[in-house]
């Protein structure tokens, strides 16, 4: 990505505050921040340098003016909409002072009388650019709502004359109404009556309103003058539907044509769910900055912890040298590549940084708990908490730090609260499965688990738990499917792998046990080359550097029970070998130490030396079991061995070789 020049910036920051103020308008408050956030991070104008007087007497002296004022409402190029804007101006006022209030009800009801249909939404849901409105489709209205004179008004018609402004106001308000009431009517966290299926019952008239609108301009020649605003809610809705594919249609649209609304992006984010469908949706995207944001984003959250996406953030940064939320997917870019004392440093500048942020806090506590760094953790509770105390984020940190201190029952707590704030919060429901499986709660722990991963299917955390879980209760064959699951979502991760390889051989599948640990050894060098992008795991290369003596010794056994005994031994003496690493290379370079005597390489002495003693080899045999006693590992199995050797050698017709 070439240098953006001074003009550029200057365009891209005038372009992010009004997308500032547009999501501002339409209470989309967190595409608001995010796009406030990127535009404070861009470098600073040359004229800010520069005082407004030179006069050093002046009370202008230290003041900076801006390149352009800032303005309370965004203007609008299109000449109608800006007509209808100005007319519903003290209306639109008094609906935005309501939602602010949180009085959904009473925003929607300033410019949409309470006529859409209410109930659960299909999932064929009609998709308004191949479907317009007909008899067939009002007759569908009448069997899901009883309200008849309501379903007899046409679709065109059930909304009154609004600006697009107006018109999202109100309908993001009904879907908010929708929400919070279902919500209220949720039960508790897994409780008695909590399977997840409470609905939003504004859903289906918001669908078909929209529909209705969609066609209806479509009919008069319109859809030029579309915003991208009401093309994000049908996206939304769409998605709770699940209609995914429509909703990914619609929020393409949305991002052409309105590409500064983060909210859209986020949306279209959570429908991907391999890496294969970013590049292929990628084409249909706008080429453009954003375009690229979401690209790092949807990478990082699908776990592509590559070369080309810490380049991309390279480029990013660049044009955003101060940006909080870039440097955060860096963080997690090394998290994910389990680098965790880079992913803490950076997480650690950014708390310095800016002490009162509480964006994903929740991922800096994972770190440090899988540091075991409690006092750290500790302080970022504290912080946490005297911040903001009824965020999702703070209480997961929290929890994590009551898991720390093994006080299981705490900790479960608040990932409850966490989830009472927000059901549809990920890290809270795979954590509290964590949490549960400890505490031996098996139920509990496969519902947190499948919540999770009804939130989130990306989710690799919650599949293992769920193959652990299930493993536990031995239902090997549903284990299996969970941590095929996974490996698919993290197929560079050797313990993905380990896990797969151990269900096919407790189900009697040797050969796919054996495929699944190799698998493993080619996916541990992923993260043991001394890189956090892997490149030694690429393009089939045979690993470099020191093999898991524990895949090792896996597969060894599995050809043992296949009755393969010389293809076992082979692999044992490969166990073996990494006690003391590869050695050097061509160039005479030491290419690193080995694992050092461990219990596997011990159980791999003991297994060869039983194996040489059942074949004759004695003198091999002694050699291995004396090597056994001075380790200290097994050396009771180890003096036996000796007794028995030395009795076969001392007899004259032992053969040794």
């Amino acid at each position: 990505m070439a240098e953006f020049a001074r003009s550029n910036t200057e365009q891209l920051r005038r372009t992010l505050q009004e997308a500032v103020v547009k999501c501002s308008e339409r209470c989309l408050y967190q595409s608001a921040k995010w796009a406030a956030e990127l535009s404070n991070s861009l470098p600073e104008p040359l004229s800010t340098s520069t005082s407004f007087n030179s006069d050093p007497d002046s009370q202008m002296q230290d003041v900076d003016l801006p390149p352009s004022l800032p303005i309370s409402l965004s203007s609008n190029p299109n000449l109608e909409e800006a007509r209808l804007e100005a007319q519903e101006l003290p209306k639109y006022l008094l609906a935005k002072s309501y939602f602010d209030c949180r009085e959904y009800d009473r925003c929607a009801a300033v410019f949409i009388p309470s006529i859409l249909p209410r109930g659960p939404l299909t999932p064929t849901s009609p998709n308004a650019k191949t479907r317009t409105p007909t008899k067939a489709a009002k007759g569908k209205a009448k069997e899901s709502s009883p309200n008849t004179k309501t379903d007899s008004i046409p679709l065109s018609n059930a909304l009154p004359r609004l600006s697009q402004k107006s018109l999202f106001l109100s309908m993001y308000a009904k879907y908010m109404s929708g929400e919070k009431r279902k919500n209220e009517d949720s039960e508790s966290i897994l409780g008695p009556a909590d399977g997840g299926g409470t609905i939003n019952k504004e859903l289906v008239g918001l669908a078909r309103s929209l529909e209705g609108w969609f066609a209806d301009r479509a009919a008069k020649g319109l859809e030029r003058g579309n915003q991208g605003w009401l093309e994000y809610l049908y996206g939304i809705v769409l998605a709770k539907g699940k209609t995914e594919e429509d909703a990914k249609t619609w929020l393409i649209r949305s991002v052409h044509l309105c590409p500064f609304n983060w909210g859209a992006w986020l949306e279209l984010n959570e429908l991907l769910n391999r890496f294969e469908e970013l590049q292929s949706i990628v084409r249909e995207l706008p080429q453009n900055l954003m375009t690229l944001i979401f690209h790092l984003y949807a990478s990082q959250e699908l776990y592509q912890s590559t070369e080309t996406t810490h380049n991309q953030l390279n480029d990013l940064e660049r044009i955003f040298p101060e940006s909080q939320f870039l440097k955060t997917q860096r963080a997690l870019l090394f998290y994910h590549s389990k680098d965790f004392d880079e992913a803490e440093s950076i997480f650690s500048a950014l708390l310095h940084a800016d002490p009162h942020r509480i964006d994903a806090l929740d991922h800096y506590s994972n770190i440090l708990y899988v540091m075991s760094a409690r006092p750290k953790l500790a302080f970022l509770a504290q912080v946490a908490n005297a911040t903001d105390k009824f965020r999702p984020e703070t209480c997961c940190v929290v929890g994590n730090y009551y898991s720390l201190k093994s006080e299981h029952e705490k900790a479960v707590m608040y990932f409850r609260r966490a989830l009472t704030l927000d059901r549809n919060f990920l890290q809270a429901w795979t954590l509290m499965g964590h949490e549960y499986v400890e505490m031996k709660n098996t139920h509990a722990a496969i519902e947190s688990y499948r919540r999770a991963v009804d939130v989130n299917r990306k989710d690799y955390r919650a599949w293992y738990g769920l193959g652990q879980t299930y493993e536990v209760l031995e239902m090997h064959l549903y284990a299996l499917f969970y941590y095929q699951r996974a490996a698919s979502l993290r197929p560079y991760d050797p313990k993905m792998w380990h896990a797969v390889g151990s269900c096919y051989d407790k189900v009697d599948r040797p050969i796919q046990s054996i495929k699944a640990y190799k698998r493993a050894l080619v996916a541990g060098t992923y993260y043991d080359q001394g890189s956090s992008f892997g490149s030694g795991a690429t393009n089939g290369e045979p690993p470099q550097g020191v093999l898991d003596p524990e895949m090792l010794y896996q597969i060894a056994l599995v050809h043992e029970k296949l009755d393969q005994q010389d293809e076992a031994a082979s692999y044992m003496e490969m166990t073996l070998a990494q006690e003391e690493g590869p050695g050097e290379d061509d160039d005479d370079e030491i290419r690193g130490p080995g694992t050092g005597v461990t219990n596997i390489t011990s159980k791999a002495r003991m297994w060869l030396a039983r194996w040489e003693f059942a074949r004759g080899g004695l003198a091999r045999a002694m050699e291995l079991a004396n090597e056994l006693c001075q380790d200290g590992v097994e050396v009771e199995e180890a003096k036996a061995l000796i007794r028995d050797l030395r009795a076969r050698m001392e007899s004259p017709r032992s053969p040794s070789r």
